[in-house]
C-alpha cells in the first residue's frame, strides 16, 4: 500500500492549531497543563466561573489522543462490575458505573446545548461476540446494566445480526442504546472556541518543565510553574497530559503506562456499500481484551477500525489492523487504506481512571483508552474541585477521587513489561475464538 497518509483521517475536518498571546502571562488563577478535552474540560467551568486560566499546550491543539481517537462514546470500564465488586464492594462499583452513565449523559447535554458541531450520534454500539461463553456474561452484564443504571441493553444471538452487522465472525452480541459516536477531532475544535470565547489563555508549542509549590505568608498555596517561555505564578494547577505525561511530572509519569493504540481509514465505499456492512450504522466491538472497534465515518462513506499496537514495525502494525477488517468484513479484501495513525492511552496499575491530588496538583488521568467520555467529564471535575476550595463550599465529588494512584517498584514511565502483558492478552483472545 503506497500513500496512505500517517495523519488521523479526523484531520480533514479539523487539523491541529497553533494559539499565541501577545504578553506572557506572569500570574494566572489556574494553570492548566494539556489542551485535549480534559484542558478544556476543566478550562471552560472556570473561565465562566470568572477565573484567569492559562492552558499549557507542549504541540499544537489537537495533536495529541483528543483527535486520535475513534470518537465513540463509550465511556467503557476496563473491569467487570464482579471484579470491581471483589476489590471495592457491591456500593462502590455501582458508584462506578453510575458515574460512567452520568459522564456520558452529560457530554452529549454539553454538545447538544453548546450546539457544538461535531457529528454526535446516538446511535448505539454493538459488542460482538466470538463464543458461546461470552454471550452468556453479556446476559447476565445485560440483565445488570438494566436493573442498576435503566439502560437498554439487548443480547441477540447470530440469527439477529444481520440488522446491525454483515458478518459472520461472530455467534451474536450485545447491543447498548446509551453509547454513540462524534466526530473527535470537531469536538475538540468546538470546545477550544467556548473556550476562547470565556478569555482562557491558550499557548501552544510551550514545554511545562517544573511545577512546585510556594511558600508564602499567604493561608492558600501558590504555584510556580517553569515553561520553555517563561515562569507562571498560579493558584492552582491542573494537569491534562495523561498519556502524553512528560519528564516535567515525574510523579504522574511514574503511575501511568502509556499505550499505542492505533487505526485506520478506508477510502469511500460509498454509503450504499457500508450500510450493506453497517445497517444500523452503529459504533461496534469485540468481547476480547485485544478486540477491535470500528464504525462508520460520520458521512457514512468509509469505514475506520482501531486497535492496540501489537508490533513496532508500521507495515505489520497496519497490515494487522487490515486483517482485523476482512476478518470481519471478507467483502473488503480489496479496498484501499487511505489513513493510518495511531495515538497513546493510558493506563493506571488497576486499570481504573483517576482523580487525584499530589503536593496541591489536581491529575484527571489515567482513561484507560476510553477517554472521549471521561477526559472531559474528570477534567470538569478537577475545576468543581477547585472553584469549590475557593468558594469554600463542599465538592460534589467523584468515585473516582481518593482511589490510590499507586505505581511499582523501579518504574519511570517506560513500559518495558508492556510486549509481555500484551502477548499474555492476546493469549486469552486466542482461546476465545477458537470456537464458538
Amino acid at each position: 500500500m503506497t500513500g496512505i497518509s500517517a495523519d488521523p483521517y479526523w484531520w480533514q475536518a479539523a487539523p491541529p492549531q497553533d494559539f499565541h498571546i501577545d504578553h506572557w502571562p506572569e500570574r494566572a488563577d489556574v494553570v492548566i497543563i494539556g489542551g485535549g478535552y480534559t484542558g478544556f474540560g476543566a478550562a471552560i467551568p472556570l473561565a465562566r466561573a470568572g477565573l484567569d486560566v492559562v492552558i499549557l499546550e507542549r504541540d499544537q491543539i489537537g495533536s495529541g489522543a483528543s483527535t486520535r481517537n475513534g470518537g465513540i462514546t463509550s465511556g467503557n470500564l476496563r473491569l467487570s462490575f464482579d471484579d470491581l465488586t471483589k476489590r471495592f464492594g457491591a456500593e462502590k462499583a455501582t458508584a462506578f458505573y453510575r458515574e460512567a452513565k452520568a459522564a456520558r449523559t452529560d457530554l452529549a447535554q454539553f454538545i447538544t446545548s453548546e450546539k457544538i458541531d461535531c457529528d454526535l450520534q446516538q446511535c448505539g454500539r454493538l459488542v460482538g461476540a466470538l463464543r458461546s461463553e461470552s454471550l452468556d456474561s453479556m446476559k447476565r452484564d445485560a440483565e445488570r446494566l438494566t436493573k442498576l443504571l435503566d439502560i437498554d441493553a439487548t443480547v441477540y444471538d447470530q440469527t439477529s445480526l444481520p440488522d446491525y452487522i454483515d458478518t459472520s465472525r461472530y455467534c451474536g452480541g450485545m447491543m447498548r442504546d446509551d453509547i454513540g459516536g462524534i466526530h473527535p477531532a470537531k469536538l475538540l475544535a468546538g470546545m477550544c472556541q467556548i473556550a476562547r470565547a470565556t478569555s482562557v489563555k491558550i499557548v501552544t508549542q510551550t514545554k511545562m518543565i517544573a511545577v512546585s509549590q510556594q511558600c508564602t505568608s499567604s493561608p492558600t498555596p501558590e504555584f510556580r510553574v517553569e515553561t520553555s517561555r517563561g515562569i507562571i505564578h498560579a493558584g492552582h494547577v491542573i494537569s491534562a497530559t495523561n498519556a502524553y505525561t512528560d519528564d516535567g511530572q515525574p510523579w504522574l509519569r511514574r503511575r501511568l503506562v502509556p499505550v499505542i493504540s492505533e487505526m485506520i481509514a478506508t477510502e469511500e465505499l460509498g454509503e450504499n456499500m457500508v450500510r450493506s456492512l453497517m445497517p444500523g450504522l452503529n459504533m461496534y466491538g469485540e468481547a476480547l481484551q485485544l478486540g477491535h472497534y470500528y464504525r462508520p465515518s460520520p458521512d457514512g462513506k468509509r469505514i475506520l477500525l482501531g486497535g492496540r499496537r501489537m508490533s513496532p514495525n508500521p507495515a505489520k502494525a497496519r497490515k494487522k489492523l487490515v486483517d482485523g477488517l476482512t476478518s470481519i468484513f471478507p467483502q473488503l479484501a480489496d479496498i484501499t487504506i487511505t489513513n493510518h495513525w495511531f495515538g497513546f492511552v493510558a493506563f493506571p496499575f488497576d486499570q481504573l481512571p483517576k482523580l487525584a491530588v499530589h503536593d496541591g496538583v489536581i491529575y484527571p488521568s489515567g482513561y484507560c483508552g476510553s477517554g472521549t467520555v471521561w477526559a472531559r467529564w474528570l477534567g470538569q471535575k478537577a475545576a468543581h474541585m477547585v472553584l469549590a476550595d475557593l468558594d469554600g463550599n463542599a465538592f460534589q465529588g467523584s468515585a473516582f477521587q481518593g482511589v490510590p494512584f499507586r505505581t511499582m517498584p523501579f518504574y519511570s514511565g517506560d513500559p518495558w513489561f508492556l510486549p509481555l502483558a500484551m502477548g499474555l492478552y492476546a493469549i486469552q483472545d486466542k482461546f476465545k475464538t477458537t470456537s464458538k
